[in-house]
Formats: structure tokens, sequence, C-alpha cells
């Protein structure tokens, strides 16, 4: 089992940045990839980025390419997540997930066994 804790929510202004970290501890085989999604009220938890841990390869859902970066260090085991230029449709509560293996494909909750308690990011106008 891994254990994921995600920080660095909070408000931000349309436009501004914010970093979420997730921390991973226990086994680091099923933390190989670590991911982020998000879920706003009444609506499915959505894909929004993840990376492989080892080769640092990473994926990035549609609404947030070119905007969102998700980095890793391997020295203390987390996977953060530096979002710029948010705009009111990104606040939702941000998710934190860990996976030992890659299917190929589009990523989706499911694949992940592993999941943070989340983390809030509000952004106002």
């Amino acid at each position: 089992q891994v254990q994921l804790a995600e920080s660095g929510g909070g408000l931000v202004q349309a436009g501004g940045s914010l970093r979420l970290s997730c921390a991973a501890s226990g086994r680091t085989l099923e933390s190989m990839y670590m991911g982020w999604f998000r879920q706003a009220p009444g609506k499915d938890r959505d894909f929004v980025a993840a990376i492989n841990r080892p080769f640092g390869t990473t994926w990035y859902g549609d609404s947030v390419k070119g905007r969102f970066k998700i980095f890793r260090n391997n020295y203390n085991d987390t996977a953060d997540l530096q979002m710029s230029d948010l705009k009111l449709e990104d606040t939702a509560v941000y998710y934190c997930a860990a996976a030992g293996i890659y299917n190929g494909g589009s990523w989706s909750a499911a694949d992940f066994p592993s999941w943070g308690r989340g983390t809030q990011v509000t952004v106002f106008a």
C-alpha cells in the first residue's frame, strides 16, 4: 500500500499560479506512476497529469496542456503539479494518485489504486 499526502491548495485569482505537492510513502514499486486528478462538485473525477517517476515521462489532460506541469523528485518521493494561468474552471478538489503499472492509452481514475485525501483549489475572478 502507498500512502499519499497532498499539500499546497488554496485560493488564487484567475491568471495566477499555484503549486501542489504530493508526498508518497510505502511501497515504491506501487508508486512508479504518480498522477493528479480533479473533481468539481457534481462532476466526474478528471485526469489532470501523470508522470513516470524513473524516466520522467509525462501525460496531460487536454484542458491543462500548456498551463500545468508535473514534476518528480525521486529523492524525497514527491510529485508536484505547477499550475499557471489558472482559470475559474480549474476550481476543484485535486487528488494525488499512484500506480505501479501503465496499461497504455489514456489514464483514468481506475488505473490508480492509491489515492490521497485531496486538496481544494479555488480560482476567483
